[in-house]
């Protein structure tokens, strides 16, 4: 039986340096979109470019500045190489910033809009207080005890998979206890405590230029790690449920349960890294409806060729588990040769 593919739309996190320079180089649809993605920030997004393609960036990849939209458009330009191998998802899933691209791909909001929320959004965050997140292999129980009013719990990826957001002093010290309790911690590449409600004033400041944005009820099935489950349309055009996005937990494990018990599907993490497959193959309910998870992108950037290589080998399965479209569809060769970006390019 064919399967149905559910796109996963990785956030903060999931970013590492090069990743998806070379597919940029190599393909393009995928260069294309990236580029249209850039252009609707002007100058901004001609330097975004060129820190992400550069060895030595003026603004490294884990600033807030950079994470972000980049996370943005590698996940959108993503979704449009596989629309134009022919394969159209049945249903959205995105987490954190991802939850943005979702919502393009589910018609909520147009390209440029979401463009535009996003830069707002690093706009009011430009002065939160330095920060991050702390992901801990534990449960929500478990990390109880060591949460304050500072230090919150930011993410449920799954069921001993959560992370903690806070201030830096508070989050750092939470680390040092959990690790003395005997919890594994890692810190996640972030600067900013994103999920925790210390940004909860920075949010609200950008919600009036949130309402003027034009919002429409999803297309495709759209799944919230905000709400855990499907989105309504009531809740998919309403403002203030996206501007508070920055400050509220998600919870991916309890919306990734939703979507394994919604049919017979593959589910395909359309971004970098694997931060949503690892998390989805460990899913009880994943794992019961024997649902197969596969990445587009390496977990790290390899040998020239290798982002390329990646992507057609996991178009070629998803091809075959979901059926449709034909072999002749995937337009991914597993080597061409690259594209240079020139200074001019750059620049221009």
């Amino acid at each position: 039986m064919a399967r149905s593919v559910v796109l996963l739309f990785p956030g903060q996190g999931a970013q590492y340096p090069g990743m998806a320079v070379d597919l940029y180089h190599r393909h393009t649809t995928f260069r294309a979109a990236m580029d249209e993605v850039l252009s609707l920030w002007g100058n901004e997004g001609r330097a975004i470019r060129a820190d992400w393609l550069a060895d030595w960036p003026l603004i490294d990849l884990d600033d807030l500045r950079r994470a972000q939209p980049l996370l943005f458009a590698v996940d959108h330009a993503l979704a449009v190489t596989l629309r134009e191998a022919g394969i159209v998802p049945v249903a959205l899933l995105g987490h954190s910033v991802g939850e943005v691209v979702a919502a393009v791909a589910a018609g909520v909001l147009s390209l440029p809009e979401a463009a535009g929320l996003l830069a707002e959004r690093i706009a009011q965050l430009g002065d939160a207080p330095p920060g991050g997140m702390l992901s801990v292999a534990a449960s929500p129980a478990d990390v109880r005890p060591f949460l304050t009013d500072e230090v919150a719990l930011g993410a449920v990826n799954a069921a001993r998979s959560v992370v903690l957001a806070g201030p830096a002093a508070p989050l750092e010290d939470a680390r040092a206890r959990l690790r003395a309790a005997g919890f594994t911690t890692l810190t996640v590449p972030a600067r900013v405590p994103f999920h925790s409600p210390v940004l909860g004033g920075h949010a609200a400041r950008s919600l009036s230029s949130v309402r003027r944005l034009t919002w429409a009820p999803p297309a495709v099935p759209l799944y919230s790690g905000y709400t855990g489950g499907l989105l309504g349309p009531a809740a998919a055009t309403d403002p203030d449920f996206w501007a508070a996005q920055p400050a509220r937990p998600v919870y991916f494990a309890d919306a990734l349960a939703a979507v394994a018990t919604a049919g017979d599907q593959l589910l395909v993490e359309c971004g970098p890294g694997w931060t949503l497959t690892i998390p989805a193959r460990r899913s009880p309910q994943v794992l019961r409806a024997g649902t197969p998870v596969i990445p587009l992108l390496p977990r790290r950037a390899g040998a020239s060729g290798s982002d390329l290589r990646h992507v057609a080998e996991a178009i070629a399965g998803i091809v075959e588990a979901a059926g449709t479209p034909g072999s002749d569809a995937v337009d991914l060769p597993t080597s061409v040769p690259p594209t240079k970006v020139t200074a001019t390019q750059l620049s221009g």
